[in-house]
């Protein structure tokens, strides 16, 4: 396992700094024309009281759990999908749209 260093931001979104050897890669830059929206910067601050950045959800997929235990599929803009739960998303414009098709209230 490596410890790596990495920017106060992603600390700050908890990402862990401990990674096995065999999820490394060698780094290359991101080609932004290529593959756009892939900046650390370019993702949802799930600590922004604001929601200035929720431009980055494109849409939730889907759930598990119920009420606020639940845990949503997020699909970025940037096509990657992580799991988050509901305590972080409550104010989410995707989350309303996404309760409003399964007719949630």
């Amino acid at each position: 396992s490596y410890r790596l260093d990495l920017s106060p931001s992603l600390r700050r979104r908890g990402i862990h700094d401990v990674f096995h050897s065999s999820l490394l890669r060698i780094h290359e830059p991101n080609d932004d024309r290529l593959f756009p929206g892939r900046l650390d910067s370019q993702l949802l601050d799930l600590d922004d009281p604001e929601g200035e950045r929720e431009w980055s959800i494109s849409k939730i997929l889907s759930h598990r759990g119920s009420a606020t235990d639940a845990v949503f599929e997020i699909l970025w803009t940037s096509g990657d999908r992580t799991w988050v739960p509901y305590a972080q998303i409550p104010n989410v414009a995707a989350l309303t749209d996404y309760l409003e098709l399964l007719g949630v209230e």
